[in-house]
């Protein structure tokens, strides 16, 4: 299997490769033919000025041409590429390169048409274009000019394409190279913080799923400084992957330590008190008995809140939904507690409007349970008003106390099961810090919310039931 480097450095190879070809290709097309269009206007300004020339050697006294003059240039633009025949105004020839230098017209003719066609690849053959000679708007004469045509390039000229190319080349080369070099770094650069998420992600993976692992390795952080946006989502993405392992594993240790403690205090009482009767020291009365049952049956109640809590939040129990008025079920509920607050002095008072709904009777009841045993056990004086919140989308409850309030480092995290916010409290004034997670399951498990705001003074929980 490939490695992502060495796929993202070949794509980017082949990708800058082929860019770059086509684009010389481009390049050298265009630069060759507007090349070929000055060399084509530069034939037809030779030819120009080849008649000019020509013109001027006509002697109008002498009626005639300077014949050693007419040889020096038609020998001249026979190493140029132009084969001339010169006559006059009758027709008879005054000269004729081919007739006066065959050898070196054939030649200019052979190099010419070798180059074009084998090193430019242009096919052609050499083409006659005729001139009247013409002094002071007479015709004196006519001039006959052969090229390779369709154009043709001169040594100089071909010595400047053969350059140009060679520049292309070179340039092409250095580009490729240059890519390659690029291409490494920019693949790198971006394989670098994917392998080093790869390399996190396994070593999480490997502490989080092995009992005995590494738990250091969740504490793993990646660096997020990257200025592709993916690359920073997913070194975030990674980081957060490791906080919430990290804290699921304080958290099931804290549990594990919760339930240890929970189980340790009843337990022992029970172990001491067994013992205290099997030495007699105790007498096995109704009153030992009655109090190491109250200790079994606070264990039971333990873990069938841990069972009850494990199963709501992993979907195990399925809700048994009836139609009924929500303000009939919490005023039921209330009238449970009020021996409870008379003897402490706190007046339940009741805010209700009739609120049909589709749920599970039994535990929305068990939630109202706990949130009304809550709000009256930490309630010394003053009142707990239980309200229904006018609303068409949605059934808003709260209950409000003025009691003690609870602490804002606390609040956040009153809903975690097993988690107390007054961890000197004795069994007598609170339980194990399950209630309210049983109760935060419930409401979520019917597609609800549950919330608490606290001050100085009181506290106040709002559940919201679609």
């Amino acid at each position: 299997m490939i490695s992502l480097t060495r796929r993202l450095t070949l794509t980017y190879v082949l990708f800058i490769s082929l860019a770059l070809v086509v684009l010389t290709f481009m390049v050298n097309q265009i630069t060759r033919q507007i090349f070929t269009g000055l060399i084509k206007q530069n034939i037809a300004e030779k030819n120009n000025d080849i008649v000019r020339v020509i013109s001027e050697q006509y002697n109008p006294n002498s009626d005639s041409f300077d014949s050693a003059a007419i040889e020096a240039i038609g020998m001249y633009f026979i190493h140029e590429g132009y084969i001339l025949t010169i006559s006059d105004e009758r027709g008879d020839c005054i000269w004729d390169a081919r007739s006066h230098n065959m050898r070196e017209c054939m030649e200019v003719v052979e190099s010419i048409a070798a180059r074009m066609e084998g090193e430019f690849r242009v096919s052609g053959s050499f083409q006659r274009q005729q001139y009247p000679i013409r002094r002071a708007g007479q015709l004196v004469g006519n001039l006959s000019v052969e090229t390779y045509g369709p154009f043709f390039y001169s040594e100089t000229e071909t010595l400047f394409l053969s350059s140009v190319n060679r520049l292309f080349l070179i340039a092409g080369l250095a580009f490729v190279l240059l890519s390659v070099i690029i291409s490494m770094l920019l693949s790198r650069a971006i394989a670098h913080p994917i392998l080093k998420a790869e390399e996190a992600a396994r070593q999480i993976a490997a502490a989080h799923s092995s009992g005995n692992g590494n738990r250091q390795n969740l504490k793993i952080r990646l660096s997020d400084r990257y200025k592709t946006k993916e690359l920073a989502g997913l070194s975030r993405s990674i980081n957060e992957l490791a906080r919430e392992l990290e804290e699921g594993d304080r958290r099931q240790k804290q549990l594990v330590s919760d339930i240890a403690h929970e189980l340790r205090t009843p337990l022992t009482y029970l172990q001491g008190s067994i013992e205290a009767i099997l030495d007699g020291v105790w007498v096995m009365d109704r009153k030992h008995l009655a109090s190491c049952h109250e200790e079994i049956m606070r264990i039971i109640r333990l873990v069938q809140d841990i069972n009850t809590l494990t199963n709501l939040e992993w979907e195990h129990i399925n809700l048994d939904k009836t139609e009924f008025d929500l303000a009939e079920l919490l005023r039921i509920t209330a009238e449970q507690f009020k021996a409870a607050a008379y003897k402490k002095g706190v007046a339940i008072t009741l805010n209700l409007i009739p609120s049909p709904i589709k749920a599970d009777y039994d535990r929305l009841k068990q939630v109202f349970i706990n949130l009304l045993s809550n709000a009256i056990q930490y309630t010394d004086q003053g009142s707990v008003a239980i309200t229904i919140e006018p609303s068409s989308k949605s059934r808003r409850i709260s209950i409000t106390d003025t009691g003690s309030g609870i602490a804002p480092e606390d609040l956040p995290r009153i809903f975690e099961r097993m988690y107390r916010a007054d961890k000197s409290r004795s069994r007598s004034t609170g339980g194990a810090g399950i209630g309210l997670a049983i109760a935060a399951a419930i409401i979520s498990a019917h597609g609800g919310t549950i919330s608490a705001e606290s001050g100085a003074g009181g506290s106040v929980f709002r559940v919201f039931l679609p």
